[in-house]
């Protein structure tokens, strides 16, 4: 007789702690990422409103380690053949010292401008701030809580998404990878 209330009490201590203040934490920076159409200014947006930093200023930081190869699915993602050059980044974006995410992002260096492509390459700006003029949307294609198989461990939320030019030409596939640091 004994086992069943012990099992009911653990199975509402489990239920609470998966609806508790980190998983709300969590929504609220779910809601604040799907908000806007640049995961940049999205994050410098909850930098600065949870207290990071102040001013709130997200840096790209280039991570070492081999690139990932730009797939034939990604090639057709972005509308380019094998032959096409892309670009690729794989950074840390942090604000205040707190690493935020890790993200890949394989661009289309034809549909930059050169000035955005040198600062690509020689800045620790981030892809969004980068390419901002370009007005440039956002489609989400996959969201997933926890990681992606290209996320690093301690990932809590993981987004890929397409940027499309205003023409519907895409510049960019990113994967996004978010740490529990955001929820602190």
């Amino acid at each position: 007789m004994r086992a069943r209330p012990l099992t009911a009490l653990a199975f509402c201590m489990v239920l609470a702690a998966c609806t508790g203040p980190q998983s709300a934490r969590l929504g609220q920076f779910e809601a604040a990422l799907a908000a806007r159409d640049s995961a940049t200014a999205a994050l410098e947006g909850w930098c600065g409103a949870r207290g990071f930093a102040d001013p709130a200023k997200v840096i790209a930081t280039p991570l070492a380690g081999e690139p990932l190869d730009a797939s034939e699915e990604i090639r057709a993602l972005l509308g380019v053949t094998a032959q096409e050059p892309l670009g690729y980044r794989h950074v840390r974006l942090s604000c205040g010292g707190r690493a935020m995410s890790d993200a890949h992002n394989w661009y289309v260096p034809a549909r930059l401008t050169a000035a955005m492509n040198s600062m690509l390459e020689n800045s620790d700006t981030p892809f969004g701030k980068v390419v901002a003029p370009l007005g440039f949307a956002r489609e989400r294609l996959a969201t997933r809580r926890g990681a992606f198989p290209e996320c690093p461990r301690g990932t809590v939320l993981s987004h890929r998404a397409l940027l499309r030019l205003p023409d519907g030409r895409p510049i960019s596939l990113v994967v996004e990878c978010y740490g529990e640091a955001n929820l602190h």
